[in-house]
């Protein structure tokens, strides 16, 4: 069977509130629609809810899904494995909320055609919907990463909507594996800020071309976000960045 031509990635921590909205048959229904040939990979970050028994019946059920069980290594570990495993030409990974929906897919795809390595989802400053909680933590992490690490160029690092060459995908994703020892086992949910940052980080070193195309995103309400705790994650995560770059870890 020749490799499809594009694999979507998503990650899934105890999602059956969204699974059981539908979400997985909305993907399913926009990418039946295109002419082109796809995979749907869903990593499962060690889900306790029952979720992966109905991640597990709708892979059953359409081909063009597989599932992966992995160890709980929360949102980082799970999209790298998951990327490592596609074989699309192209690999996107999103995720399962759908805060950014699949079709937003539309507006990525051509930049990778004209020849950008990278196109990340970049979310409007209103970031509809979003609490004013989430709005100061966005605006703090935008100076801070600014301040600390010093990526360019790139006004939203966080939205989990970003699309890659194969090629970029599978050398970016490799060595950010190994600088993170294949991630470590975690409690509880776990949605690091510093992996987009790093990730970007690692891609601008490595001379990829990056394309930030504007895609639409609403808020979901979600019981992971702490805005102190996750703030307070997110600015260690920055400062152990910065650190690696300093010893060389992200030549």
């Amino acid at each position: 069977m020749n490799n499809p031509f594009l694999s979507v990635v998503i990650p899934s921590y105890n999602e059956m509130a969204n699974l059981q909205k539908g979400v997985l048959d909305k993907v399913l229904h926009f990418l039946t629609k295109q002419k082109y040939s796809f995979e749907v990979i869903i990593v499962d970050d060690g889900s306790t809810d029952g979720s992966v028994d109905f991640a597990e019946k709708f892979v059953k059920d359409n081909p063009e899904f597989r599932i992966i069980k992995n160890n709980h290594l929360g949102k980082a570990g799970a999209v790298t494995k998951g990327v490592l495993e596609a074989s699309g030409e192209y690999v996107v990974f999103t995720d399962m909320d759908q805060a950014t929906p699949i079709e937003e897919i539309d507006k990525i795809m051509p930049y990778l055609d004209k020849g950008f390595d990278i196109v990340i989802g970049s979310r409007n400053s209103k970031r509809k919907g979003a609490p004013w909680t989430r709005l100061v933590m966005a605006r703090g992490m935008m100076l801070l990463r600014s301040i600390i690490v010093g990526i360019k160029g790139i006004s939203d690092t966080q939205c989990g909507f970003k699309a890659f060459r194969h090629d970029v995908a599978k050398k970016l994703f490799e060595k950010i594996n190994r600088i993170n020892k294949g991630f470590s086992e975690v409690s509880g949910s776990k949605v690091s800020a510093g992996f987009d940052v790093e990730l970007l980080f690692l891609a601008q070193k490595m001379k990829y071309k990056i394309k930030e195309v504007p895609v639409n995103w609403l808020y979901v309400e979600t019981r992971r976000v702490s805005p102190l705790r996750d703030s307070i994650d997110g600015f260690f995560d920055l400062i152990k960045i910065k650190i690696n770059s300093i010893k060389g870890t992200y030549r």
